[in-house]
């Protein structure tokens, strides 16, 4: 089993960045898929963007693409989610999740319960 810390939330005006990060540790880095999802209040969980385990793939829910870009660092254990052009409507606690699938590399992994480890979630805030 991995360990996800997530950090890097706060409060953000809208059209401004962010970047968040999720440390991992107690588990093998490189084997896994990295992925962010958000929850809003009132909302499901929802799949933001995955990362393969070897960082040629990314994958971005519709809602985000050209926005938020996903990146990982094997050296530092670090999934990161630098996220651009916010909007009101992207404030969430954004939570970090692992995947050992390995198809999930490449077909994506969308569905939550593709997912085995997860963080608790840092809070994201846009103001208008």
């Amino acid at each position: 089993q991995v360990q996800l810390v997530e950090s890097g939330g706060g409060l953000v005006q809208a059209g401004g960045s962010q970047r968040l990060s999720c440390a991992a540790s107690g588990g093998t880095f490189s084997s896994y898929d990295m992925a962010w999802f958000r929850r809003a209040p009132g909302k499901e969980r929802e799949f933001v963007a995955q990362i393969s385990r070897t960082g040629a793939n990314t994958f971005y829910a519709e809602s985000v693409k050209g926005r938020f870009t996903i990146s990982g660092d094997n050296a530092k254990n670090t999934v990161y989610l630098q996220m651009n052009s916010l909007k009101p409507e992207d404030a969430a606690v954004y939570i970090c999740a692992a995947s050992s699938r390995y198809l999930c590399s490449w077909y994506g992994c969308y569905d939550d319960q593709q997912y085995d480890n997860w963080g608790q979630g840092t809070q994201v805030t846009v103001s208008s």
